[in-house]
Formats: structure tokens, C-alpha cells, sequence
């Protein structure tokens, strides 16, 4: 089996020799590399990632690591910053985010930056073999609590969206078209909506079809039920 190459990045060098004296015991794990914050970790893969291309030339192996392991605080240039840079430039290597912080802001824009994972610095020495075996294996891992931010984020998300489209609806109605709508809601026909809004019959339903192309419905009951469930009037 193929070891998984790492990169361990921390301004703690403690807390690397910790890092590295777990890991060594692991089976199927192979750290080549450290470095103290992220201008020196995206030196040190520019540096790999021409060993790797002069020894592809050359019938040698590869000496890109598959994984970097990044403190999310790092003096300069922080730890989702430099996960930015490298998920641009080296598509191959996956970042595990290790940080203190519980923190949606910080969770969330880890995911944005293009982790492949974020787990707590106090997880369980199996959790973060667990998490590097998964992401090796093309998965992505959070840990629990880290999971739940990331959802409830998701949902805030939605739910945002949700409103926005719901005004963006709105907006595509006319004052008249919201008054005939809340009739048609109301169960009125086209020629009591005529008679209650002094209008002719083809005029209240050249407005229902207006507002079924606009807000791309196919028939009335579907405009009736949009209506309601989206509480455009």
C-alpha cells in the first residue's frame, strides 16, 4: 500500500513534534514535510511540485504530498488563506484545517477556501487518523460538532435564498395582479373577479396568464398553490 504523503503546517513547532510523534505510529502515513506558517508551506510545495515534474522526467517518484495539514492561525498569511492558494494551484493536494476554534465563521470559510476537512485540535488522536484516511480515500471529514455549524450554515443559506426568490416573485406582480391573485386564492372565477373589480372577463384572465408565464406555472391550481405557500400576496 502506497503511504499518504503529508505536510504538517504549525508556528507551534511543539505542537508539530506532536503531531509527527502520532503519526509515525500510524500505519500508511508518511510525513514529508513541515513548515512554521503559510509562506513557508506554499515555498515548500513550489519546491515539491518542481521535484516532481524534473522527476517525472526522470522515472522517480512523486514528491508532492497528497495532504497538508494547516493550523487555521498562522502569523502572516492565515491558514484559510493559504488554503486558497493551494487549492488553486495544486489540485492534488487536499487540505485538513486543525484549529481551536469552534467558530462558524471560521468553519465556514474553511469550506469556502477548499478543505477537504476541519477538525478540532482536541479530537481524538484515531479521530485525526480517521479524517486523514478519509480525505486520502476522496472523501471529505468534519468532525461532529464541526458537521452540525456547517449544516445549520447550509440552512441559513436556504433559507436566504428562499426569501430572495420569494421576493423576486413578488416583484414580478403588479398591484392589480396581487388584488385578482388573492381571489383567485379566495376561490372567486374570472367573472366574479370581473364583476367585483368592474373589469372584463378577458381582461382578468389575460392578467392570470400574465402571472402564470411570468412566475412559470403551467395551469391556475399551481398558480393558486405558489401563491400560498410562498405568501406572495
Amino acid at each position: 500500500m502506497t503511504a499518504t504523503k503529508l505536510m504538517l503546517v504549525d508556528d507551534h513547532s511543539i505542537v508539530r513534534d506532536g503531531i509527527r510523534l502520532l503519526l509515525e505510529q500510524a500505519e500508511g502515513l508518511e510525513i514529508i514535510d513541515e513548515a512554521n506558517d503559510g509562506e513557508e508551506a506554499l515555498d515548500k510545495l513550489k519546491s515539491h511540485h518542481s521535484e516532481r515534474v524534473e522527476g517525472a522526467a526522470n522515472g522517480k517518484s512523486n514528491t508532492l504530498p497528497d495532504m497538508v495539514l494547516m493550523d487555521i492561525s498562522l502569523p502572516g498569511m492565515s491558514g484559510i488563506q493559504t488554503t486558497q492558494v493551494i487549492s488553486r494551484l495544486y489540485k492534488g493536494v487536499r487540505v485538513l484545517m486543525l484549529s481551536m476554534h469552534n467558530n462558524e465563521d471560521y468553519i465556514l470559510r474553511s469550506v469556502e477556501a477548499g478543505a477537504y476537512g476541519y477538525i478540532l485540535k482536541d479530537s481524538s488522536s484515531d479521530e485525526m487518523i480517521k479524517a486523514i484516511r478519509t480525505i486520502a480515500g476522496g472523501e471529505k471529514y468534519y468532525s461532529s460538532p464541526v458537521a452540525s455549524i456547517i449544516l445549520s450554515g447550509y440552512m441559513q443559506q436556504l433559507k436566504k435564498g428562499d426569501k430572495h426568490s420569494r421576493a423576486e416573485r413578488q416583484s414580478k406582480l403588479s398591484n392589480k395582479e396581487k388584488e385578482i391573485l388573492q381571489f383567485l386564492v379566495d376561490g372567486m372565477s374570472s367573472r366574479e373577479i370581473a364583476e367585483k373589480l368592474q373589469l372584463s372577463v378577458r381582461t382578468v384572465d389575460n392578467h392570470r396568464a400574465n402571472m402564470m408565464r411570468r412566475l412559470q406555472v403551467r395551469n391556475a391550481a399551481e398558480l393558486v398553490r405558489m401563491a400560498v405557500e410562498d405568501k406572495l400576496i
